[in-house]
């Protein structure tokens, strides 16, 4: 009988994840200096706390404008749905129309990028959108599309079969070591 051994390591902190998130709030603000066109939208459900914690921390930079935040679920425009079975995680919420904003997307962890793609569709189904910047907390790399992000906090490189887990409390990477007597 074999079985595989893990380690696990934490790449961040508590304390690591509230710099990074402060970060990108940061970058946004500059990089959009009108902030009265953008919407913030996490995806479901590993974006959704960063999305929360990205429009918090925005609205004490700029406590002038109110910038929207709301949340989309993609599963029913996965290109791998009939592999396997659709898991509706949460409701999409997007609270305004999309047509002519930019629209921060933000998600946990970025891999394959199609993920993102799939966001991308269900996107279009509330407006069309000036612009699309990209958040995550990790990029690990292993793209199979071009997609690439616009703010990252932190840029891990990974095996392919390494599982990240990014929660509030920090991240974590747990890899296989391989197969054991």
């Amino acid at each position: 009988m074999s079985s595989a051994s893990t380690v696990s390591s934490e790449i961040l902190g508590v304390t690591d994840v509230d710099k990074a998130l402060k970060r990108i709030s940061h970058e946004i603000v500059e990089r959009n200096p009108d902030l009265s066109d953008v919407v913030i939208v996490g995806m479901q459900t590993g974006g959704t706390w960063i999305a929360s914690r990205l429009h918090e921390n925005i609205a004490q930079i700029s406590p002038s404008v109110t910038v929207p935040l709301g949340a989309v679920d993609i599963s029913m425009y996965r290109d791998d749905f009939s592999l396997r079975p659709i898991v509706l995680s949460a409701p999409t919420d997007i609270p305004v129309d999309l047509t002519g904003k930019t629209v921060v997307l933000v998600d946990d962890v970025l891999f394959t990028g199609r993920t993102v793609r799939a966001a991308l569709e269900a996107l279009n189904d509330h407006g069309r959108p000036r612009a699309v910047q990209l958040a995550v907390m990790v990029d690990r790399g292993h793209r199979e599309l071009p997609i690439r992000p616009d703010y990252v906090g932190k840029n891990i490189p990974t095996h392919f079969s390494d599982e990240v887990s990014v929660g509030p409390d920090g991240v974590t990477v747990v890899a296989a070591l391989g197969e054991t007597a």
